[in-house]
């Protein structure tokens, strides 16, 4: 692959670039450092994606209306809340000012037969999101079932989820192309506006152009953007980076 045509990918995975810090000792010091660093002098990331404690502080660096959405995560990353204290933490987020809601599904409820806990949580959680958009994160490498990770996509969408999410990035197996094939065929096969974002383990540009291929082979060359695709990652924006300034991408992964 010539560096032009890295560059072109990098580029588009700038913009579909979920900019994440979600580690236990995230401090206000680094949120405010991930505002300045989403907002790039070749363009700016879709979105961050932070704690519901860091929301207001986030909102207030960046201001309402900003072009960088603020994402946060509830139910997370376990999925074993009560409906009621995670539609608190997404009312809590939505006042704080997140425009994204980053739902972990209860996944381990699906895993022992439970399809109607996943359903009654989604529709709780939209419901409280107000004009936020829903991601729902479906913890993939977790469920591993290939029957599962479809059953667990169509019930997030028919439930009203914007979004499917692969993972929370805090387990063993994070985002798989293997996942990433079974949520886009439901999406694509609900026909509904529904986006995909795999999350976690996606670090470099050659990665990163493996998920996009496969949706565009899915979903047609004309589908991904910000309003349909994401990356959730922390340090994919520094390969990208790299690529940008002439460098070649760090590594050529898989993605598994």
């Amino acid at each position: 692959m010539d560096q032009t045509e890295l560059r072109s990918i990098a580029l588009r995975a700038l913009s579909l670039l979920d900019l994440t810090n979600l580690k236990d000792d995230c401090t206000p010091q680094q949120i405010e450092a991930l505002c300045a660093k989403a907002q790039t002098s070749s363009g700016h990331t879709a979105a961050i994606c932070i704690w519901p404690r860091f929301v207001r502080q986030a909102r207030g660096i960046l201001g309402s209306g900003h072009a960088v959405k603020i994402a946060t995560v509830v139910n997370f990353p376990g999925g074993d809340s009560s409906i009621e204290t995670v539609v608190a933490e997404t009312k809590g987020a939505v006042a704080d000012g997140a425009d994204e809601i980053d739902l972990v599904i209860p996944y381990r409820k699906l895993m022992a037969g439970d399809e109607g806990a996943v359903t009654e949580m989604v529709e709780a959680v939209k419901a409280a999101c107000g004009d936020a958009l829903l991601k729902t994160i479906l913890e993939t490498g977790e469920i591993k079932d290939i029957a599962l990770i479809r059953k667990a996509s169509e019930l997030s969408i028919a439930a009203g989820a914007d979004f499917i999410k692969t993972s929370t990035g805090k387990v063993p197996v994070n985002a798989t192309l293997e996942a990433a094939d079974i949520m886009l065929q439901a999406i694509r096969d609900s026909r509904r506006k529904v986006g995909f974002k795999p999350a976690g383990g996606i670090s470099n540009v050659m990665d990163a152009r493996l998920y996009l291929r496969l949706a565009d082979t899915i979903m047609g060359e004309d589908w991904v953007m910000p309003s349909t695709f994401r990356f959730g990652a922390s340090g994919l924006l520094d390969d990208i980076l790299g690529v940008l300034a002439g460098k070649n991408s760090s590594a050529t992964g898989t993605g598994y």
